[in-house]
């Protein structure tokens, strides 16, 4: 804790209650229920919003509580919500509502996406993880809909996604603050059972990457599920050594993917893996969209999976909780979509691919982990 940031000096008001959500059908019933209940204020911002029958219910339990007086403000990325139109929010601006797009779409400022989850009710009750809004999140992820996860979260820590949202709120329609060269302390908030780590784009800052690091220095069992899965390198090793010095590191990947590109360069890093003695797994039934990292009694969950992209060119969000009773679920969790995985087998696995298989996975790990960073940096100065 000391490595970041000092805690609050009342820690007891500084703590939080958390409870999972242990789907994507439960996530999405929770986050409808808690704008059902707002009096005050509602601050959604998502990555994907998809025309369909969760969209729909969303803007009419919006427009419903702002037409009741409460302040509802929505933001949604503009290229990860491409496809949804502006009028589809005419009924809510008539309410009384707000919206916005994250980085409207231009050829010079594609990159930098905001790829948070996050709904956070009266500032007091809010709900992160891994579900956009989208009819393909409705479901248990084993005989529909997408597997995922998320925390529905009472307390303080609700207090700081608020203000984290109201940052990047005043700016998402302009340019996002990364794009200005900003420098200074990343913001990283302390209580007593938790730490929330807001990951920016940019080399400099690393909250995300230094945190995940710290944990692993010392860890003897790491659990990881993650839809997209592309460490860096200084990750990779730190992942390695846990398995090296007589600890036990296990991943669940992707089986089953909605973006076949860092399927591939997943699996490139696989033999490597493998070799160090790390277990992985690819989760079978349906689409893995999970993020979820426990290390010892640590628990990470939020909107940012172990990639290039969210931990140093996306907005992402993490909150890292050392509370024993949600480590023990966590893993309940692990354990029973472990169960729906097949194994990959050390020692077939590099004989089970062709040399067309492995261009493919060098190619698509060349474009993720070298050429969209250098296109990334490239806007960031040129905007400078």
């Amino acid at each position: 804790m000391s490595l970041l940031a000092k805690p609050p000096d009342n820690l007891e008001l500084s703590t939080c209650s958390c409870r999972w959500l242990r789907t994507g059908e439960e996530g999405i019933d929770a986050m409808l229920t808690g704008i059902g209940a707002a009096t005050e204020s509602i601050r959604l911002e998502t990555y994907i919003f998809h025309v369909g029958q969760v969209a729909d219910q969303f803007r009419e339990a919006l427009v419903a509580a702002a037409q009741r007086g409460v302040r509802v403000q929505v933001m949604v990325d503009a290229l990860g919500s491409m496809n949804l139109p502006e009028s589809f929010w005419d009924s809510l601006r008539k309410a009384g509502g707000q919206f916005t797009w994250f980085n409207p779409l231009a050829l010079n400022r594609w990159s930098y996406r905001d790829h948070r989850k996050v709904l956070v009710c009266d500032a007091k009750i809010s709900f992160i993880g891994g579900f956009n809004l989208a009819d393909e999140y409705r479901g248990d992820g084993v005989t529909k809909g997408w597997r995922d996860l998320g925390l529905e979260i009472h307390g303080p820590l609700s207090e700081e996604l608020a203000q984290s949202f109201d940052d990047l709120f005043t700016c998402a329609p302009t340019r996002p603050k990364a794009l200005r060269m900003r420098r200074g302390p990343e913001k990283i908030s302390v209580g007593r059972n938790w730490k929330l780590v807001l990951g920016e784009p940019g080399w400099r800052r690393g909250a995300l990457k230094r945190s995940l690091n710290a944990d692993l220095k010392t860890a003897r069992s790491v659990k990881i599920i993650c839809a997209y899965f592309l460490p860096t390198w200084r990750l990779r090793k730190a992942l390695q050594r846990v398995s090296k010095r007589g600890g036990k590191v296990q991943l669940i990947l992707a089986g089953k993917t909605d973006v076949f590109l860092t399927q591939l360069a997943s699996r490139r890093l696989y033999r490597s893996f493998l070799r160090a003695g790390v277990e992985i797994y690819e989760y079978q039934p349906q689409v893995l969209h999970s993020k979820l990292f426990i290390i010892d009694n640590i628990v990470y969950a939020g909107s940012a999976n172990m990639d290039v992209r969210s931990l140093g060119i996306n907005y992402e969000l993490l909150v890292r909780l050392s509370e024993p009773e949600l480590a023990v679920e966590a893993r309940d969790i692990f354990e029973k979509d472990l169960a729906l995985c097949r194994r990959i087998d050390p020692a077939t696995w590099n004989k089970s691919r062709n040399f067309w298989g492995k261009l493919r996975e060098n190619w698509a790990y060349f474009i993720l982990a070298r050429i969209d960073p250098y296109f990334a940096r490239r806007q960031r100065f040129s905007d400078w």
